[in-house]
């Protein structure tokens, strides 16, 4: 049996995991990254737009924290919301520093384009590839720091003690697939794990989302014991190619780009729906206008609507949108200097994700999480275009320094059970949620009570096992029940939400979780094996839709990307608080816990969002 050792381990490589293995090498750890994929070909490449921080005169932190937290629709967290804003410009520079190609102007200053919801153009930019640049200038400084990168390593399980608190759990390690040779491995983190695997977006159909992105991280935190926070907050981008859900960057709107729909309307604004902000107003606001428009007949082909950068002009195009004139002639036929782009709203982001504090810490001691598979909460209910991207490399850092030992300070975000204030006990479902008969645990019998190398062997063998089986035995694909997985969550759990469909996605959902346990591989290959790595990830996406699902149908309110049709008005008095999910041994419970919005300065006043 293999079992490698470091004092940090990060499963993921992209934007999040880079900088957290970064900071953690910088404090002197040994670090390893453990990753499916190969560090540039991460999501984060995909990001187009660009990295919010306060940078200029007339700009300040407190205005990016102010932005944030009305943007978040008030669900986000002052502490760290606030540690984004004060963090994201020195982390900027250190990327400038280390040769990020930012655009500039003519005077040398980088470049900072407006923004949705933005009251201040303080989104920094590389063309209109800012992720691509981003992870080639990470990956070159892992290179040159000699870290550890474990390449097409799938890890599917962690190494947790089974305590019976989850507060009173620790962390040892994970556990992984060797693509290439087709051996289970174990992975011992003498100090800490650092979840940075990325988003969700296959629990859908339409999903600017990469393939990989399957909610490995939050699914295996979740069955390990740390609640999931806010899942029912799913960001829809107002702006993706509709043959393929291809993202077509807010940079374009950014710049300039208008929309309008089939009888020629800008209808942002003679619509009524974001008379000051137009096209950038908030993206929440922007994919609903979108639909409406498409539902009420006035969408093109009964499904779009055009986006026109034309008047912007060949040069200006050429300058800051070229990969956009590719993205649009490749996948729609359409040169966007002579003509308008087809665009719709897609799956684009996971607002909710593995409860954590700002610190990076999970309630399991040795076990953190940041990026978009974690939740601290920066972004409440609605994510700003350009806050992903420093999200990354501030709460990555933060992650992969206090893995490593540095003193951060004490965090202001409570986590676990213990910061609960309210328990969810009347929630009408037409199904028992969770595991089936046997109880899928993912925490080691006894783990308390031996070493953390031999915790990690035995998590080793439990998923050899589960390996094998689903190699040898003959039963479904992964893929018909990943289809209607994907079909149930796009038709009910949409941008528009009724309770009688939430219901029913949870019943499909259930239908899914049953099937799953017949599941076999048909490829019997040890190698290279594709097919058993989509079998795991399709495990992972059931519990997932399943928490979106629950927490959709517990929020009865409209508070920003969470819309439902009995429910049209955000209600502070009572729904001002983060919906969290633990697995509990296989019998998911809900409960809540409150916002912070007490910041270093002040106290933010929810106020109605309008734009």
């Amino acid at each position: 049996m293999t079992i490698h050792e470091h004092d940090v381990v990060v499963v993921g490589a992209g934007g999040a995991g880079l900088r957290a293995a970064i900071a953690a090498e910088e404090e002197g750890a040994d670090v390893a990254m453990v990753t499916k994929l190969h560090p540039v070909r991460s999501h984060t490449g995909a990001a187009e737009g660009g990295i919010n921080a306060a940078l200029r005169d007339g700009d300040d932190w407190e205005l990016h924290a102010y932005d944030t937290m009305k943007g978040s629709d008030y669900l986000g967290d002052a502490p760290a919301i606030e540690t984004l804003a004060q963090d994201a410009p020195e982390e900027v520079i250190q990327l400038e520093h280390w040769g990020m190609p930012f655009s500039r102007e003519d005077d040398g200053r980088v470049s900072q384009r407006p923004f949705g919801g933005l009251s201040f153009p303080r989104t920094t930019y590389a063309g209109a590839e800012t992720g691509h640049h981003l992870l080639h200038t990470m990956y070159e400084q892992a290179v040159k720091r000699g870290i550890r990168v474990y390449d097409e390593f799938y890890v599917s399980q962690l190494a947790v003690t089974d305590h019976d608190d989850p507060e009173d759990r620790e962390c040892h390690g994970c556990v992984a697939y060797d693509i290439k040779s087709g051996d289970v491995v174990g992975f011992r983190a003498r100090n800490g794990v650092v979840l940075a695997t990325g988003g969700d977006g296959q629990v859908f159909e339409h999903t600017t989302n990469a393939v990989a992105n399957t909610g490995d991280g939050p699914a295996m935190a979740y069955r390990a014991g740390v609640p999931v926070e806010d899942m029912e907050f799913v960001q829809f981008h107002p702006t993706t190619l509709p043959s393929t859900g291809v993202l077509i960057s807010e940079g374009v709107r950014g710049e300039g780009g208008i929309l309008y729909n089939s009888e020629g309307e800008r209808f942002m604004f003679e619509g009524g729906y974001a008379n000051n902000a137009g096209e950038l107003a908030s993206r929440d606001v922007v994919s609903r206008a979108e639909l409406t428009e498409v539902n009420e007949g006035r969408g093109i082909n009964d499904e779009y609507v055009y986006l026109d950068m034309r008047h912007l002009g060949e040069e200006r195009i050429n300058d800051r949108l070229e990969n956009i004139i590719h993205l649009a002639e490749d996948f729609e036929g359409v040169n966007p200097i002579d003509e308008p782009m087809p665009v719709k709203p897609g799956q684009h982001y996971h607002m909710g994700g593995i409860e954590t504090n700002e610190n990076g810490e999970t309630c399991v001691s040795g076990l953190y999480a940041a990026g978009e598979c974690a939740c601290a909460s920066v972004h409440g209910s609605n994510r700003l275009g350009g806050n992903a991207l420093p999200e990354l490399i501030v709460f990555g850092a933060r992650a992969g320094h206090h893995a490593a030992g540095r003193d951060l300070g004490t965090a202001e975000v409570d986590t676990g059970p213990s910061a609960r204030t309210e328990t969810e006990d009347g929630l009408d479902t037409p199904v028992e949620p969770g595991a089936l008969d046997t109880p899928d645990s993912d925490v080691a019998a006894d783990g308390a009570l031996v070493e953390p190398v031999e915790l990690v062997e035995r998590a080793v063998e439990r998923e050899r096992a589960r390996i094998e089986d689903m190699l040898e035995r003959d039963g479904t694909n992964h893929a018909e029940i990943r289809e209607d997985l994907q079909e149930t969550m796009t038709e009910n759990v949409n941008v528009f939400r009724r309770e009688a469909d939430l219901k029913k996605a949870l019943e499909v959902i259930r239908e899914c979780r049953e099937r799953y346990q017949g599941v076999a591989v048909s490829d019997p290959s040890r190698t290279f094996n594709t097919d058993l790595i989509h079998t795991i990830e399709t495990g992972n996406l059931i519990d997932i839709a399943e928490t979106i699902t629950l927490g959709a149908l517990a929020r009865e309110e409209f508070r920003g990307a969470h819309w439902r049709q009995e429910h049209q008005e955000r209600k502070d008095g009572e729904w001002l608080k983060h919906t969290m999910i633990s697995w509990n041994d296989g019998s998911p419970e809900l409960y809540y816990k409150p916002v912070v919005l007490e910041g270093e300065n002040k106290e933010y006043e929810p106020k109605v969002r309008s734009y």
